[in-house]
C-alpha cells in the first residue's frame, strides 16, 4: 500500500502578511475619492477617546493623496506617510521576489530591528508626541 503525501503548504510569514496588507491599503487609498478625504469620519479609536492624534493619524489621508499624485498634501497629512508607503512597496517587491526565487522571505523582525528602522521609529514617535502636545 502506498501513501500519497499531500503537497506541503507553507503558511504565510509575517512579512508576507504585512506586505499584502500594505498593498491592499495602498489599493484602497487609490480608490478613495481625494476630493472628500478631509470630510470623512474619525476612525482612530485613540483620537475618538482622547481627542488627540495617535502616531498613525493622518496616514489614510496621506496615502490617499499620495496615490492620487498629491505629494505636498500627502506630506502635510502625515510626514511619514510617503516613507511608509515606500517601505510597503519595497517589502511587497522583496516578498514577491523571494516567492519567485523560492527563497525565504525577508525577516520582518530583522527589518524592524535594523538601526535605520529604529531611528525612523524613534523620530516618528517623537514627532507624534510633539504633535499630541501641540494639540492639547
Amino acid at each position: 500500500m502506498t501513501t500519497t503525501d499531500a503537497p506541503a503548504t507553507r503558511r504565510p510569514t509575517s512579512s508576507e502578511l504585512v506586505a499584502a496588507a500594505g498593498v491592499v491599503a495602498l489599493g484602497v487609498s487609490a480608490l478613495l475619492p481625494v476630493d472628500h478625504i478631509e470630510d470623512g469620519p474619525v476612525i482612530c479609536p485613540f483620537r475618538r477617546l482622547t481627542g488627540l492624534p495617535c502616531p498613525g493619524c493622518g496616514l489614510t489621508r496621506s496615502w490617499t493623496y499620495l496615490t492620487h499624485g498629491w505629494w505636498q498634501d500627502s506630506l502635510q497629512a502625515h510626514p511619514f506617510g510617503p516613507l511608509l508607503a515606500l517601505v510597503a512597496v519595497l517589502l511587497a517587491v522583496a516578498v514577491v521576489r523571494a516567492r519567485v526565487r523560492r527563497t525565504p522571505p525577508p525577516s520582518l523582525d530583522r527589518l524592524v530591528r535594523h538601526p535605520v528602522s529604529v531611528a525612523v521609529i524613534v523620530v516618528w514617535l517623537g514627532w507624534a508626541v510633539v504633535r499630541a502636545v501641540l494639540a492639547l
